[in-house]
Order: C-alpha cells, then sequence, then structure tokens
C-alpha cells in the first residue's frame, strides 16, 4: 500500500518495467504500468541470465523461491568451434491492478508540479515522475529529447538514434536436448552461438555481424529467421548436436539488430529513463536486464528516502527530481561502463572480432585457471559492489570471499 501521495507511470511492462513495479511497491510508492502490447512478459523466445546481485535484489523483493522453482543454474560449460572441436569444457498478485496493456504512450506533458501521459486510445494517466523502461527504441526517450530541445534549442543532448549496431542476434527456444544447466559458446569469424539450457527448455542465440554498423532500426521477417538459421545449420552447439538439429522444432523465436551504447541524458523535467532506455550492450555476457535491475534498485533508492519520509500531501519539484536523476546517474555511470565494456569485449571474443580476441577466446581464456583468475581478480571485485534496496529486511543468500559493499538490512 503506498504510504505517499507520490506517483510513478512507468511506461514499458519489460522485465525492468515490471521490476521497477515490484520495488515502488515494496517502497510504499504509488505506479502505474504502461504497456503497448496486448500482454505482460509476452513469451517471444529469448532467456534472462541472473547473477548473483540479481539474484539476490529478487530475493529482496521475495521472488528468489519462485525463480529457483523456474530457472536452471549453468553447470557445466563447454566451448567448440564450427568443426565441432570441443576446445574447453567446463507477490505480483498485488500490483496487477496498476498494471494495463494494450496502452501505447504517444505524448507526454512535463509540468512544474504533475506529468501527464497520453495514449493513443485517447486515455491519461496522471503522475509525478515518468520512468520510461520501454527498451531500446524508447517512445519516452525520443518524447522526452523533443522536449528538452523545445525548452532550450542549444542544449547538448543525445541524437535521437543514440545507439550503434555492429551486430545482430538470432534467438530460438526449444524443448530440452540435453541436461539441465548446460551451456556452450560456438566461436567463428564473425559468428557465434550461445546454447542454454533450463529445467524445461533449450535456447540457441546465433550471433552475426551485419556488412557495416548502423543507427538505423531494422524489421527481421520469418523469413529473415529462417534463413539465418539455415546459414548456421552446420555449427554445432553440443556434442553431436547441431543447429540444424534443434531449430526446425523450435517453440518461439525472433530476430533483431544489437544497439550498443550508452546516453548522457538520463532524465528532464518530470521524466527519467531505466534499462535498455538509456543504454544497451550485447547479450553474450548476459548483463542486459542486470544492469537495468541496477537501475532500478539506485533509482527506487534514491527517490524512496525524498518522499516516503515528506508529509503525504507534499510532492517534489522539477529541481529537486532533477537532482535525483544527477544522483542516479552519477551512482550507475562507473559500473555501468564496466559491464558494457565487458559486454562489448565477449561479444567480439566469441565472434573473433581480430586476430587480438581471436588469441584470447581460442589460446588466452582457455586454461582453467583462468577461469578462476577472472572470477577472482576482475568478477568478484565488480559484483561485490552491487547495489542492494536499502529499506527491505532480508537475509543474506550469497555470501563468499569478497564480502558485499552493500549488505542486505536484515533484522532478524
Amino acid at each position: 500500500m503506498a504510504v505517499t501521495n507520490f506517483k510513478v507511470i512507468i511506461v514499458g511492462g519489460g522485465p525492468v518495467g515490471l521490476t521497477a513495479a515490484h520495488a515502488l511497491h515494496k517502497a510504499g510508492i504509488d505506479f502505474t504500468v504502461l504497456e503497448r502490447s496486448n500482454e505482460i512478459a509476452m513469451d517471444v523466445g529469448a532467456s534472462i541470465a541472473l547473477g548473483s546481485a540479481t539474484l539476490r535484489v529478487l530475493h529482496q523483493l521475495g521472488l528468489l523461491d519462485q525463480l529457483w522453482d523456474l530457472g536452471g543454474e549453468i553447470a557445466f560449460q563447454k566451448k567448440f568451434t564450427i568443426d565441432g572441436y570441443n576446445f574447453k569444457s567446463g507477490d505480483w498478485l498485488y500490483v496487477k491492478p496498476n498494471i494495463l496493456t494494450r496502452k501505447k504512450v504517444s505524448d507526454i506533458q512535463s509540468g512544474e508540479k504533475k506529468a501527464k501521459v497520453v495514449c493513443d486510445d485517447g486515455s491519461i494517466y496522471e503522475g509525478d515522475l515518468v520512468l520510461g523502461a520501454d527498451g531500446v527504441h524508447s517512445q519516452t526517450r525520443k518524447i522526452m529529447r523533443k522536449l528538452a530541445l523545445e525548452a532550450d534549442p542549444n542544449v547538448n543532448w543525445d541524437p535521437e538514434a543514440p545507439f550503434t549496431a555492429t551486430y545482430r542476434c538470432m534467438w530460438a527456444s526449444f524443448k530440452r536436448p540435453t541436461a539441465v544447466g548446460d551451456a556452450a559458446e560456438t566461436q567463428h569469424k564473425d559468428s557465434s552461438i550461445m546454447y542454454l539450457v533450463g529445467k524445461e527448455r533449450g535456447w540457441i542465440f546465433l550471433y552475426e555481424k551485419l556488412p557495416q554498423p548502423t543507427k538505423e532500426r531494422t524489421s527481421y521477417t520469418s523469413e529473415d529467421v529462417e534463413a539465418m538459421g539455415n546459414r548456421f545449420a552446420e555449427y554445432p552447439i553440443w556434442d553431436n548436436l547441431k543447429v540444424k538439429d534443434v531449430f526446425p522444432d523450435r517453440m518461439t523465436g525472433g530476430m533483431s539488430d544489437l544497439q550498443e551504447g550508452i546516453c548522457n541524458n538520463w532524465g528532464w523535467g518530470r521524466i527519467v529513463l531505466a534499462g535498455d532506455a538509456i543504454h544497451k550492450v550485447c547479450p553474450n555476457a548476459g548483463l542486459g536486464y542486470q544492469t537495468g535491475v541496477q537501475d532500478v534498485v539506485s533509482l527506487v533508492n534514491i527517490l524512496r528516502q525524498l518522499v516516503v519520509p515528506s508529509e503525504p500531501s507534499m510532492g517534489l519539484s522539477v529541481s529537486a527530481l532533477e537532482a535525483v536523476y544527477k544522483s542516479y546517474q552519477s551512482q550507475r555511470w562507473d559500473p555501468l561502463s564496466h559491464d558494457a565494456l565487458i559486454s562489448g569485449h565477449v561479444t567480439r571474443i566469441h565472434a573473433w572480432a581480430n586476430v587480438w580476441y581471436y588469441l584470447l577466446g581460442r589460446i588466452v581464456l582457455v586454461p582453467h585457471f583462468m577461469d578462476y583468475l577472472m572470477n577472482d581478480w576482475l568478477q568478484a571485485p565488480a559484483t561485490s559492489k552491487a547495489l542492494a534496496f536499502n529499506f527491505l529486511d532480508a537475509e543474506e543468500p550469497f555470501e563468499g570471499q569478497v564480502p558485499w559493499v552493500h549488505p542486505l538490512k536484515n533484522i532478524y
């Protein structure tokens, strides 16, 4: 139940938008989610990678046990070249009424006291803050840019298409063909595959370098999906298993370009952005949703400190909100830049983008001791700095050699 009159309108009912909704509910802040699609969490065939930092946040939201029931831990990983050589082995019930579908946003009005979101069906939703979690092609980001430039034509702002795509990806899911937790990479020049297995399904992600980098939005057809699957037909994904053995029996699938980049402008007026709306990474390292979760944690922590202790009738001025955006962006910038750098390197290592990436992928990173070196000296220190909600009580579910910089609040 909301403990303040402050209200957030969330544009986008994807994973980051729904995480924000759950976090705001736990923080006692009212919200409404506007999703343009006909349904929430539509199954388009992709999967979500969850590391320990993200899992502990979802544990704070009371979702961890459900995730254990649905997902599978990566237990055994292999890496292949395309000739098959194996060179390495190893509470939603409470928030649903606030989530509305078939709500395509057409305009946003940012006033001194309130913001209004206008949908193409004529409906209007009023709140104190609009949170754009509507993905890489964010309508919220475009409207925010337009409003900022109208207010000051000389302001330094991100371009309308702020991200660049160098690779594209085709994904598909199918009935699980191997053991739960199996994972594999298939590496080749300018192309690669990731294979993952959950409790019920397996997934393939086929990556291919574009003829040239582009900022333009590309729409792919079912024929394009079929053609890319055929180009990769003979690529191995597991021992005695190739793309052609699973692709024809796919349950779901899709295809898109993989944009990369970080916006410089995260908020304006009564509008702020999160997730893919302000930063986009290639999915090879599995950090896309996880960076969005960290956005949500940072923003909700800062926002709650301002709105929950105040009188119910009090709101936040535009200048106060813009100070929130500044703190939010400052807190997220360095870890986000690190994650974007790692994601870009992993994608290019898998696709042998140049001779140095080839040497890393085929020689330097192959020995098992490199796994421990990378985990202990690179991944663990960065992961330990991950944010957690500073207002939710929970026991720490994961502890290791490197302590968390932001331990969970625990009064039990």
